[in-house]
This record gives C-alpha cells, sequence and structure tokens, in this order.
C-alpha cells in the first residue's frame, strides 16, 4: 500500500471539511536541558488538544468521511479514547453511533461518551471481549464499523500528525518515541518517516503487545493490567501495525507503571499538560533511562491523549 498517498489524502480530507472538525495542534519545540535530558531538543506534540482529546480523532474521522454511512450508524469497541473520537466525529456529521467498551475503561470516559450523544455498552473485563460483542452487534444493525487501530483509513488518519509534525519542525526529528496499544499511532507515524527518523515503539511492562510479539514472531494475545489499560489495552498487535513496525520500527521497549505515572505528574507539575498515562511514555523513557538519545538527538514525544479523571493528578 502507497501510505504517504493515503495519508495525503486524508490529510486533504481534512483540509476540505469545512467543520474544522480536525485541530492542528501545537509542537513545542524545547531544549533537552529543559525536560532534565541531555539531548539537542525535546519536541512535545500536544495531541492531547485535538477534538475529542486524543489522536483517535484523526483515524476515526478519516474513517467516516472516506466511507458512506449507513442509516444504523457508526459503531466501534474501545477502552475509551478510539470510541470518544468515534462519538464525536458521529455528533460532527449527524448520525447515531453505539460504543462498546470493557469494564476497565474509566468512568470519566464512560461519561465524555453519553455527553457526545453516544450509546454506551460495558462489557468484558477487557478490549477483545468489548470487540466480540461489538462484531456481533454489528453484523445485526449493518453500521459502519470503526476499529480502534486495525484499518488502513484509521492509520492513515493517525499517519497525518507525524505529517504535521514534519511540516511543523521544519524536518523529521532524528527519533521519535511512541505509545502503543493496537499499533495505529506508530503504523502511522512509521509509514510516514519511513526511515527519516528512527520511531522508538514504547509499552507498559502490564500490555506488552508489540513486545511479546516480536518474541513469538507474530501476533500474540497476551493479558493487559495497569496504570494505562484503559488507552493501551488492546490484547494484540493490529495486523497492520505488525506489518509496518515490523520492516519501519527498530525497538519496542517497556516501561514500568512506576516510571509512567512519575512521568505524567511531571508533565502536570513542570509543564501544566494534563494527559493520561498513555500520553506519558515517552517522558518515562527518557527519565528512566530506557531511551538514551545521543546528545545532538532532535527527539519528538507524542502527548497523545487527555482523557482522564484531573482528580487523579492530585
Amino acid at each position: 500500500m502507497n501510505w504517504h498517498a493515503a495519508i495525503d489524502a486524508a490529510a486533504a480530507r481534512f483540509a476540505g471539511d469545512g467543520r474544522g472538525f480536525i485541530r492542528r495542534t501545537p509542537l513545542w519545540q524545547l531544549p533537552g536541558a529543559a525536560l532534565g535530558v541531555d539531548c539537542k531538543e525535546v519536541w512535545l506534540k500536544l495531541e492531547h488538544l485535538q477534538a475529542s482529546g486524543s489522536f483517535k480523532t484523526r483515524g476515526m474521522y478519516n474513517r467516516l468521511l472516506a466511507n458512506p454511512i449507513p442509516f444504523g450508524g457508526v459503531i466501534v469497541a474501545s477502552g475509551g479514547n478510539a470510541g470518544i473520537a468515534t462519538a464525536a466525529a458521529a455528533k460532527a456529521l449527524g448520525v447515531r453511533c453505539e460504543v462498546f467498551v470493557p469494564t476497565v475503561s474509566s468512568a470519566a470516559k464512560q461519561a465524555k461518551l453519553r455527553e457526545l450523544g453516544a450509546k454506551v455498552v460495558v462489557t468484558g473485563a477487557v478490549y477483545g471481549e468489548a470487540l466480540e460483542a461489538c462484531l456481533e452487534r454489528q453484523s445485526v444493525t449493518g453500521a459502519l464499523m470503526t476499529h480502534a487501530y486495525d484499518q488502513p483509513e484509521v492509520v492513515a488518519g493517525a499517519g497525518t500528525l507525524a505529517q504535521e509534525i514534519e511540516q511543523q519542525g521544519g524536518r523529521a526529528p532524528d527519533s521519535v518515541l511512541v505509545s502503543v496499544g493496537g499499533g495505529g499511532l506508530i503504523a502511522g507515524i512509521a509509514a510516514w518517516f519511513e526511515a527519516r527518523s528512527r520511531v522508538i515503539a514504547l509499552e507498559p511492562e502490564l500490555a506488552p503487545t508489540l513486545f511479546r510479539a516480536r518474541e513469538a514472531g507474530a501476533p500474540v494475545d497476551v493479558a493487559v493490567s495497569g496504570v494505562a489499560a484503559d488507552s493501551l489495552g488492546a490484547k494484540r498487535i493490529g495486523a497492520i501495525a505488525w506489518e509496518i513496525t515490523q520492516q519501519l520500527v527498530p525497538q519496542a521497549l517497556l516501561l514500568p507503571d512506576t516510571a509512567i505515572r512519575a512521568a505524567q505528574l511531571a508533565l502536570w507539575k513542570d509543564f501544566k499538560l494534563a494527559v493520561e498515562p498513555a500520553a506519558a511514555l515517552g517522558l518515562a523513557a527518557l527519565q528512566a533511562g530506557t531511551y538514551r538519545p545521543a546528545r545532538d538527538e532532535t527527539v519528538c514525544l507524542v502527548i497523545c491523549g487527555a482523557n482522564l479523571d484531573p482528580a487523579t493528578l492530585a
């Protein structure tokens, strides 16, 4: 597949959409010392400021814009952010939306879904079980299915984030640190940058879908839990992400929940960025020394989502 052409097409859909639903989120370009990192620069792509509060909006909206929407509307299974993005996109387009979420999904995310007018079905302990129920329902209603990470339009939509980073920064960064759940975000970013940036996968130790797939030599089911499970709770890496990351992502690194939580609190205390744990893995990797950039390196961190209960930052 020509991913650059698909990403360009997604960007053109967003630019031509009169609603202005997709936002061009800020890119902070800071000296490494500002984050206590011994490297030239750290770029923070503030995608948590995207419509509906996460990068997922790009993929979900591209999926809806690229396909006719049937009378049954749209349907999705999601730990939270993909559902919120689908519900927000459906509301912008004036179509009905049904979201299946696992019990691990946070109360804050479920409340947001209902605020957006979606019908919320809570079922299954993890994302994979919610997906099974969603697929069964979709076979009855005929609704357009938006997958949280494993559809070409979803990956291409996520790729527009990487395109935007390059436009805003004036060049591709030397490296990009990306949180991985099902892999739609890292697939889109890696597909855009190809070999021009070193794209590094970051996962919680308690949700290691890509890491375990690489150990096994193929996607496998893994048990998922921990502080970021509501966002990075896919039990298996997506087929598209597996193919792209095998070619274009040299490393998959694991982080403990303690490091992720510390980085989440640091982003709030030091920069007033209220983000969910999944958005903090990049900083966690730098703070913990899991990823050590060169002194002349420019590292980009994708701050991917902000759908959290603010009380958890206290």
